[in-house]
């Protein structure tokens, strides 16, 4: 087993078209990205660096720190390369692992058979050496095992998080269909919000995307409300290196003076649902909230902020042609009431996008689970310019 301090191949993962984002995210906590692919970023760093990265990604899905890479041809060449690893030396005897896996190679139908062949060849070593071997299951909040195979070659990593990183622990009621937390964050770190002036939220639903801004803002990070991690499970882990880390996160809180954040729904219920969520998060004193048409949302003049509108995309037909005035009534709102600012939609139904009655000026590609989405950004000028 490595030490926590030896330095390996490092995959951070993400949900598709984030990936920029989180190198972003990644080279502003002073690492140095080596590689970036659709669904992640690549780095180089230890078992240590994999509990700052946990504790602090906020786009992030998953940190994979590889044990071993090696060639592999088929289901045998797997269970032997695997019987290799010194797993004594990882997974505690008396604990509990689970096997995750990415897999395409000809030879195997089903990634679940590839991830029982790592299982089982994990357990009979530890029969062979001490005839006992740790419980294995679908569990991910113990050790966390994760194998790549494409083609002829492999590679298994620790998955140091466990559990997924994307939903970030506050969100103790997510509300009506909620942009997951990864997401939201990855949009605030694609738009060109200051993190000083003001943040405007109407239709706010749960508040997610408010209530990222206000964590993003005042340098609150994800590991502040998440206590268990796959490398917690790991043999050689040192708890006090981790509280030390975790103490660390609330001395990196900061006050930003005249802070706006303001999230509005027409529904007291998801107020209501907000309020519960931003406490959990340490930032409901940090939001405004109100309930209201989003047509009457407050928006300090001269803010020079951002107003962001996650609407619904009308999925069915007759919901999209009763949402057609809605996003023309968005477009009125962000033109009549938001000049100076910086308008996003945030958006799966680019038809209703066009009722909007403006010109975006840059369209991100995202996906909001499997739904091709776009983060619609305009600019709201002030004065005569046309708009």
């Amino acid at each position: 087993m490595p030490s926590f301090n030896q330095p390996s191949r490092i995959v951070v993962t993400c949900s598709n078209r984030i990936a920029p984002f989180l190198e972003k995210e990644i080279s502003r906590l002073g690492f140095q990205p080596k590689k970036i692919f659709s669904t992640g970023v690549e780095l180089t760093g230890t078992l240590n660096d994999c509990f700052y990265l946990n504790l602090h990604l906020r786009c992030a899905s998953q940190v994979l720190y590889s044990l071993k890479s090696f060639s592999c041809k088929n289901a045998d060449d797997l269970y032997y390369q695997v019987s290799q690893i010194q797993w004594e030396s990882i997974i505690p005897q008396n604990g509990y692992f689970s096997v995750t896996g990415n897999v395409d190679n000809e030879t195997i139908n089903n990634s679940l058979f590839a991830n029982v062949k790592v299982k089982d060849a994990i357990v009979d070593r530890f029969r062979s050496k001490f005839n006992q071997r740790p419980d294995s299951g679908p569990a991910l909040d113990k050790t966390v095992l994760n194998l790549f195979w494409k083609n002829d070659q492999a590679q298994i990593f620790i998955d140091t998080s466990g559990e997924t990183l994307s939903k970030h622990g506050y969100r103790k009621i997510p509300g009506k269909a909620p942009m997951i937390e990864s997401l939201a964050a990855a949009t605030l770190v694609a738009s060109k919000w200051d993190e000083q002036s003001p943040f405007i939220n109407p239709m706010c639903g749960s508040s997610t995307l408010a209530i990222e801004a206000a964590l993003l803002a005042t340098n609150r990070f994800p590991g502040l409300f998440r206590n268990n991690y796959g490398f917690m499970h790991v043999e050689g882990y040192q708890k006090e290196l981790y509280e030390n880390e975790k103490q660390n996160l609330n001395a990196k809180i900061i006050t930003v003076p005249g802070l706006k954040i303001i999230a509005s729904d027409i529904s007291s219920d998801a107020i209501n649902i907000s309020k519960i969520n931003a406490a959990e998060a340490g930032v409901d004193k940090l939001i405004s909230f109100d309930v209201c048409d989003f047509k009457q949302t407050y928006v300090p003049e001269n803010g020079k902020g951002v107003v962001f509108f996650n609407p619904e995309y009308g999925e069915r037909l007759g919901d999209e042609i009763d949402l057609q005035n809605t996003y023309a009534e968005i477009g009125n709102f962000m033109k009549q009431k938001c000049e100076g600012y910086i308008g996003y939609v945030f958006t799966g139904n680019f038809n209703l996008a066009k009722k909007r009655g403006l010109k975006p000026k840059r369209k991100i590609e995202f996906y909001n689970g499997k739904l091709d989405c776009r983060l619609l950004e305009y600019e709201l000028y002030e004065g005569s310019r046309s708009k």
